[in-house]
């Protein structure tokens, strides 16, 4: 089959990205599968071949290559933001009837928006922080937030990833900032109380039809937070597997598969939680988290001692067994 491993996007996350694809591409089976090696950037699409450049035809995402039209059995997906985790692609191949890995369209969408996802987790009892929601040219003081979450707390863009946007709110004098900083990746943003405790970043897919956790990874941050400079700039310790009783470890699987299935979620996964007084809350879910060989995912897949081909393997499965139920 030929197999597009897609990668890039448009935010800040296209380097993370970069660095997903090429591990993908290592590790699938090239007795099974002819891969090819795809870039989605603000410059341009281009397929990559021998380290040339040809131009994707974006009337049916092919491209040509002496002559010869090339065309996808199925498309791996790991751009991390948009468009490749906020549904816009997922459409698009949809409407090519080209299958695709990780969640559909509408999970995409759905996920990648943090106020519509805690909308739809409140209705299944999932503990959370407490928020408010602005839109750019809402007035709120910093005291009137204050007043109902306290201090510190968080602000964060409501549509972005990697904690890119995101601040954490100490002093008053600092919000003014915050929303700035916020308001520049997203007209909208979220406000959260702060959450005191272990934080806690759960891999979960579907793994032969039942929804598997792969591992608890603890996240130990030495900046003020999980911020981009921790997870990506080698500016955290995480442990594997996450220093917790049994008793927590299994409250928090629990709560990771049950926030997976009630999003409908199918793919790679990585959710977010604080353990604050025992109780795992939910902070946010990732549809197509980094795997580079640093990333947390392709750790907590060696923890469990699946090997990484047998899980792209699973998604391309998936990913044709999707396309069956497009024409009915």
């Amino acid at each position: 089959m030929n197999i597009a491993v897609v990668m890039g996007g448009y935010s800040d996350e296209s380097v993370i990205s970069l660095r997903s694809g090429q591990l993908i591409l290592s590790n699938l089976d090239q007795n099974k599968y002819k891969t090819f090696e795809i870039h989605i950037l603000l410059d341009g699409w281009n397929a990559i071949v021998d380290g040339t450049k040809l131009p994707i035809d974006r009337s049916d995402f092919t491209f040509t290559e002496n002559g010869q039209k090339i065309k996808f059995d199925a498309i791996i997906n790991t751009i991390h933001g948009t468009p490749g985790e906020d549904g816009h692609l997922q459409a698009y191949w949809e409407l090519l009837e080209i299958p695709y890995t990780g969640c559909n369209f509408y999970q995409s969408a759905l996920t990648f928006n943090k106020r519509d996802t805690l909308s739809v987790l409140s209705k299944f009892n999932i503990p959370k922080a407490d928020s408010i929601y602005l839109s750019k040219g809402d007035v709120i003081s910093g005291e009137e937030i204050k007043a109902q979450l306290g201090l510190p707390f968080f602000v964060k863009p409501n549509q972005s990833g990697s904690s890119l946007g995101v601040s954490k709110v100490n002093d008053l004098a600092d919000f003014e900032k915050a929303l700035d900083f916020a308001f520049a990746e997203d007209s909208d943003i979220l406000i959260e109380s702060y959450l005191k405790g272990t934080e806690v970043s759960v891999g979960v897919l579907n793994y032969k039809g039942e929804t598997k956790v792969l591992g608890l990874t603890e996240i130990v941050s030495e900046n003020d937070f999980f911020d981009y400079e921790a997870k990506y700039l080698g500016k955290s310790e995480e442990i594997t597997p996450a220093r917790l009783s049994p008793e927590t470890e299994k409250e928090v699987i629990e709560m990771a598969k049950k926030v997976y299935e009630a999003l409908g979620m199918t793919g790679f996964s990585r959710s977010e939680f604080i353990i604050m007084d025992g109780v795992p809350h939910f902070i946010e879910i990732n549809t197509n988290p980094g795997l580079s060989p640093q990333s947390i995912f392709p750790q907590q897949a060696t923890y469990a001692k699946l090997n990484f081909s047998d899980l792209l393997d699973n998604e391309i499965e998936i990913a044709l067994k999707r396309r069956s139920l497009w024409k009915k």
